[in-house]
């Protein structure tokens, strides 16, 4: 009989060899790792995800939208270049380079570079397991080595992974504010739109709540059929109106190597409050969207008026769903005026964003992390966490100490440069230094 997993799945014989790295999690960021180190001699990762394929916020992929950083912001360009795991390339695989070229854009489709992140990925072979679910890491004193404990959905086993170092990509999961969960219904997170847009579409009355560029596609998605479908629809947000994402080019220039180099030697305390104070710079929306919504609500409401509402300065501060008749009561603040009311919906869409996690599969070497005093991971420039300084490296878990850039897939191959640099001991790919015009900081004497 074979010997089981305490997870109840059969366990493997030890077969998998000792690696440099293994990389947990497949979003883009990890994947541009994978098609990054694929060619460089010496270097052994594994990369794992649960999923059973790639995706990338497939409740999101709207037919018309766009990702809102250009085509050179793929897997690989900022990086290298010549890569055979570039956009470009994928575009004259697919037989569609001189449509884009035509197209006389910079901005792919969303639900496009999610194909080119899925075609990446199958072309990476055995270096990307999928339907792999991490349960625990472990670390051995005696070797040095981390085991990477992962159940195989696929095959029903227990699979081991040992490995010099690790790569923590395991992503932001969807955020729920306290006062909607488990509040019961059928209310919806933004991520998980697509697949319940046809319900929604079919109830009297839809509540958007949140800002940012999901919350405004879900808006001019919902807006476009509020005339066959016959329902109201309101949008609240907190903030003070809608911002628009910040993409001046001098504004860009803060995702620069020195940006980060200045923003990382800040006090956590500063770096806390200017995070809180550049959110239009990374979670704004595009320009063009908010004219079309503009644009679309004149349309409308040129014969009569358009059964919907957009309200600012309004918090969500409460909320009870009534299974009687189907119906969430929300408990809303205008934060200026300092004045409560309520609306009543049928439909509830949480626009309210992704936060960051800590992995439970890291509690047994969370002695081995180096945590800051709110419990995230202390990060230092070089994207390592661990109190050793050269085991452990995170992808999109450093807002708190890079800045604004963490999320921003411009600068994912930048960062994965400096943790290849980091994992092999020798730049790979040259990292840049010095890229802005602006100073900073004080400059040195």
């Amino acid at each position: 009989m074979s010997p089981r997993s305490p997870h109840g799945s059969p366990a493997e014989p030890e077969h998998e060899p000792v690696r440099d790295f293994v990389a947990i999690g497949l979003g883009p960021f990890n994947l541009g790792l994978a098609c990054l180190t694929e060619p460089v001699p010496g270097l052994d990762g594994v990369f794992l995800d649960d999923k059973p394929d790639f995706t990338w916020h497939p409740g999101m992929l709207l037919e018309d939208s766009t990702l809102q950083t250009p085509f050179l912001s793929d897997l690989v360009t900022l990086a290298d270049p010549t890569s055979p795991y570039s956009f470009l390339n994928y575009l004259k695989e697919s037989g569609r380079l001189y449509a884009f070229y035509i197209r006389e854009s910079f901005y792919p489709l969303r639900a496009e570079f999610s194909d080119y992140c899925r075609w990446a990925a199958h072309r990476l072979g055995r270096t990307v397991r999928f339907s792999h679910r991490v349960t625990e890491v472990t670390h051995d004193e005696a070797t040095g080595l981390y085991t990477v404990h992962a159940d195989d959905q696929a095959a029903g086993v227990r699979r081991t992974f040992r490995a010099r170092k690790l790569v923590l990509g395991t992503g932001t999961p969807p955020h729920v504010p306290d006062t909607c969960r488990g509040l019961g219904g059928d209310l919806i997170h933004n991520s998980r739109y697509l697949e319940h847009r046809e319900a929604l579409r079919e109830k009297r009355s839809i509540t958007l709540v949140g800002s940012g560029q999901s919350a405004a596609e879900i808006y001019y998605d919902l807006l476009q059929g509020i005339d066959t479908a016959d329902y109201t629809l309101t949008w609240v947000t907190r903030s003070p109106r809608f911002f628009p994402l910040e993409y001046t080019k001098l504004t860009l220039e803060m995702t620069s190597p020195e940006y980060i180099d200045y923003f990382h030697a800040l006090p956590p305390d500063t770096r806390d409050r200017l995070v809180a104070s550049q959110k239009h710079l990374y979670k704004g929306i595009n320009s063009e969207l908010i004219d079309a919504i503009f644009d679309l609500l004149y349309a409308k409401s040129r014969i009569a008026p358009c059964p919907t509402r957009l309200m600012t300065n309004t918090a969500l501060t409460d909320a009870t769903y009534d299974e009687t008749d189907g119906t969430y009561t929300l408990g809303l603040r205008q934060e200026e005026q300092k004045q409560d009311f309520s609306l009543t919906t049928e439909g509830l869409v949480l626009a309210t964003g992704y936060r960051h996690r800590r992995p439970d599969f890291l509690d047994p070497v969370a002695d081995r992390i180096a945590w800051d005093d709110h419990g995230r991971f202390d990060v230092r420039r070089d994207y390592s966490t661990d109190l050793a300084g050269d085991e452990i490296y995170v992808q999109n878990a450093e807002l708190h100490t890079h800045g604004f850039a963490a999320p921003d897939l411009g600068m994912a191959a930048y960062r994965n440069s400096c943790i290849i640099r980091a994992l092999t001991g020798r730049e790979v790919y040259p990292v840049e230094r010095s890229i802005a015009f602006q100073e900073f900081g004080v400059a040195a004497a």
